[in-house]
């Protein structure tokens, strides 16, 4: 079997959006040759180049390939590098309603390095964040942290009240159990919006 027929069959393997890494085909060959290899895979269009020694297979739909979605790599980057990779403040600002703008770049924050990843035409940036901004990461409530960190100082209280408007209090106070992770004003807004109405 040829190098690209065996690298695509590892491919094939994997779940939908789950990236594949130079590194983990070094069994198949080494690396100049693995690499040649990607590399024909992505001019030839059977592979995706995500990043530097990441790439994923696209998703084959009624109009030909396309990218996997964002989401699906995100989550699979997170699940396959260990990494906690969680939306931006703005987007976790937009989901609350506190702005209307969308944002126009693709942001995540992560605890491994910053990083731009493409998927066809679409760049997401992969921002290294301070360890509170992931606090309850996977959990709505951490959308909360996310949305005060958006806020600043200056706003988080009255940030911290809207949000209040649109949460269970139960969220609120599980953000609050986790206060000791987070900066004192963080701490502060959420303590008041949970407890003091």
């Amino acid at each position: 079997m040829h190098l690209n027929e065996q690298i695509m069959a590892e491919a094939a393997k994997l779940p939908e959006g789950t990236p594949l890494f130079a590194k983990a085909l070094l069994h198949l060959g080494n690396r100049a040759a693995v690499d040649q290899a990607l590399s024909r895979l992505v001019k030839s269009g059977e592979l995706l180049r995500a990043g530097r020694g990441l790439y994923v297979l696209p998703v084959a739909g009624k109009f030909g390939k396309r990218a996997p979605a964002v989401e699906t790599l995100i989550e699979r980057l997170s699940r396959v590098r260990g990494e906690t990779i969680v939306s931006s403040e703005a987007a976790a600002a937009n989901a609350f309603g506190l702005t209307t703008q969308v944002p126009t770049r693709t942001i995540y924050l992560t605890s491994g390095r910053t990083r731009n990843l493409s998927m066809g035409k679409q760049t997401i940036h992969l921002r290294h964040a301070s360890p509170w901004k992931l606090t309850l990461a996977n959990e709505p409530a951490g959308q909360i942290v996310r949305a005060l960190g958006w806020a600043g100082p200056e706003r988080a209280v009255s940030v911290a009240k809207k949000i209040r408007e649109r949460v269970p209090p139960t969220e609120l106070q599980k953000v609050s159990q986790h206060s000791a992770r987070l900066p004192s004003w963080v701490a502060s807004a959420v303590g008041q919006a949970a407890y003091h109405g």
